[in-house]
């Protein structure tokens, strides 16, 4: 890692991938629309093992660690300055040793408080508003939040890096809490842009940033609407098979062997090289970028190339 460097009052977010995208789709927003750039790697080495390898058009790809890097953002109004902090994966064993060893670069820079977003899956509809569940590592940053708006976390756990991340925060003497987007249990698997849109709200008002949220907003209005019919047909689905009415019809078709997936059509190829050069202009055009990715199911596939954007250029 580089020496560290004098930054006004930072504040260090961090995110994992977790359900519904809640974390990951809200860093990617904000290191997009703020410009940000790489400041620095986390090394992996001897914290994850590599046990798969990737194979396509029958040839085996080498090993991949997973890659954990530190983005920066400094504040025009010297307020605080942000480094975000996205992990591609969280390490299997030694989570508590692995938040302390992390947590030495932020220390170093003068980060002042963390913060942490994930999902609470519940039981609310696709269509209701997301709440924002928070805990905090000390009663004057709670009583800070309580008025945004926020439902305090009475009880319970924060499972994974995202609690305790901030169990370690607090052990070196930092202050922090978790953001947790609320979003339906049924869906905990699809992603759920609404959650990470009402975690960006409390988190841009409470650190006072001006962010352009209607991208993602337009994004989760679209999700709310897919989710909401599909809810819609499973619970006609159920009504009707309650009622006794006669079933359509077994589909067989799951037992059929799958076809290999087709690949990109040139049109998405050229689609996506050209928003890859739009973003490299312009870097809030990466959000839409990474919109398209996951919508053709291939960010994995791009994932370096697309963090490789927001290398500083000297």
């Amino acid at each position: 890692m580089p020496e560290p460097i004098k930054l006004k009052n930072p504040w260090l977010i961090a995110v994992w991938p977790g359900m519904g995208h809640v974390a990951v789709s809200a860093g990617y927003y904000l290191i997009s629309k703020l410009d940000m750039h790489v400041l620095a790697e986390f090394s992996p080495l001897g914290l994850f093992e590599v046990d798969h390898v990737e194979v396509k058009d029958g040839i085996i790809r080498p090993g991949r660690l997973p890659r954990s890097r530190f983005f920066l953002w400094r504040d025009p109004a010297e307020r605080h300055d942000l480094v975000v902090f996205m992990g591609e994966a969280q390490p299997p064993l030694g989570k508590y040793a692995f938040c302390h060893r992390l947590i030495e670069f932020p220390k170093e820079l003068g980060v002042e408080r963390v913060f942490t977003f994930a999902a609470m899956a519940t039981q609310m509809r696709p269509e209701e508003p997301s709440r924002v569940f928070a805990a905090a590592t000390d009663q004057a940053t709670l009583d800070e939040l309580k008025g945004l708006g926020l439902t305090v976390l009475e009880g319970g756990q924060i499972s994974g890096l995202n609690g305790v991340l901030l169990g370690a925060a607090a052990e070196r003497g930092l202050h922090g809490c978790s953001l947790l987007g609320e979003m339906p249990h049924l869906f905990a698997q699809l992603p759920f842009p609404k959650s990470s849109l009402a975690v960006l709200e409390v988190f841009t008002k409470y650190a006072k940033l001006d962010v352009d949220l209607h991208e993602l907003s337009e994004q989760a209005k679209a999700v709310e609407e897919q989710l909401g019919e599909l809810l819609s047909k499973v619970e006609q689905a159920i009504a009707e098979q309650q009622e006794g009415e006669p079933d359509a019809g077994e589909d067989e078709s799951w037992a059929q062997p799958q076809e290999e997936e087709p690949r990109l059509s040139p049109d998405d190829e050229q689609r996506i090289e050209r928003l890859f050069t739009q973003a490299r202009d312009d870097r809030s055009k990466a959000y839409e970028l990474k919109r398209e990715l996951d919508r053709l199911e291939v960010f994995k596939d791009y994932e370096d190339r697309f963090l490789d954007l927001f290398k500083k250029h000297e």
